[in-house]
Parts: C-alpha cells; structure tokens; sequence
C-alpha cells in the first residue's frame, strides 16, 4: 500500500474555477434584458458594471470573475453539486454568492481522509437595499436592476462575499454544495492558514 503524498504547504489564496458548474445567467446587457433569469422574476445584474476580469481583488483576496459571454451562463445555482479543490489546508472558504431571499442552509466539507463536516452557508438577499443579515461584506452594489423588458436604476441589487470557517486540521479536497436553488455562487476562493503555516 502506498501512502499519497502530502500537498505542498499554500502560502497564497487559491481561486477556484467554477465554469463547468455554470448554470444560471445572472448578467444581461440593457439590448439583451431577456436573456438571463437570475430569480423566477427574471431580474439580473448589468454586466457592464462587472469589473474587468479574470481576476479581482476583494478584501485582499483574489477571485475569479465570471467571463462567460453575455447571455452564457455566469453562476450556479445550487443543487448539491460536489466542487473538487486543489487539495491543502486552508482556514476559510471565501464566496461571491447572492441569495434570491435571505437563506442559509449546510455545505459539506470534503477531506482527503475521508472525513466530512458540515458547515452553515448564510446569504443574504440580492434584492436593493438589502443590509447583510449574516455578517456579510459586500462585493457588488450595482446602479440599476434589469429586468426582461425594462431597467429601473431605482433598484440596487447586490452580491455579497461571504466566508466559511475550516476548522479540521486536515487536507481539503472538496465543497458539497447545498441542494438549494435560492443560493447562487459567482465565485470561490480558498484561504490557506496565516503566513502559510501548517495547523
């Protein structure tokens, strides 16, 4: 029996690629209003007003930004997907996420021996105006709402970025998402420990 090797010892951020679990169009553009459905009302976020990619900065903490065309599939909603990771020790799982009302529900932490823990994931509404009820920072407040056939800048929706905590001294290699609709995911990042240190 051979025993794998351990993974090298991360000392910065790891963004974690979500586009082949892309499947809600959350973006539009004001000529193409109908062509995404954030929510059952069909609202979305202007695309515009994205900044520039692949790559942003929150908080210091890198992420990746949806680059799909308009009208291509830019979140996911959750339904239980399993997100593999690049297997390390990390403190915190970082999100971009939206909820499409105030929601919280489990994910499930994946470890290299085989162990799992449940964690809770917490979101806020994406709806204007919205306050973070969870102890979220906000990432995105964008100037207007589309909707299918019309904008309205009188509403200011919102995406959020939100954290779960790694509490297991041990090697992370998967997310369990929750199977729950009204939560939806832009973008994942995983924190490694202070300074890269081994817990």
């Amino acid at each position: 029996m051979t025993s794998r090797a351990p993974s090298p010892v991360r000392r910065e951020p790891v963004p974690v690629p979500l586009t082949e679990h892309f499947d809600n169009v959350g973006f539009t553009q004001p000529d193409q209003l109908s062509s995404g459905a954030f929510n059952i009302w069909g609202n979305t976020f202007p695309a515009d007003e994205l900044p520039p990619g692949p790559e942003v900065r929150l908080d210091g903490v890198p992420f990746l930004i949806p680059a799909a065309p308009v009208g291509s599939p830019d979140n996911l909603r959750c339904a239980g997907q399993l997100v593999a990771v690049p297997p390390g020790r990390y403190d915190w799982v970082r999100l971009l996420c939206a909820a499409e009302r105030r929601t919280e529900d489990r994910v499930w932490l994946h470890y290299t021996d085989g162990t799992i823990d449940p964690e809770w994931l917490r979101v806020s509404d994406f709806w204007p105006e919205t306050a973070p009820r969870f102890g979220e920072s906000l990432a995105f407040r964008f100037s207007r709402m589309h909707y299918p056939r019309h904008v309205d800048r009188r509403m200011k929706p919102a995406i959020w970025s939100q954290r779960l905590p790694i509490t297991r001294a041990a090697e992370l290699a998967a997310v369990r998402l929750p199977d729950n609709p009204a939560i939806h995911l832009f973008a994942m990042t995983l924190v490694p420990p202070s300074d890269g240190e081994e817990r």
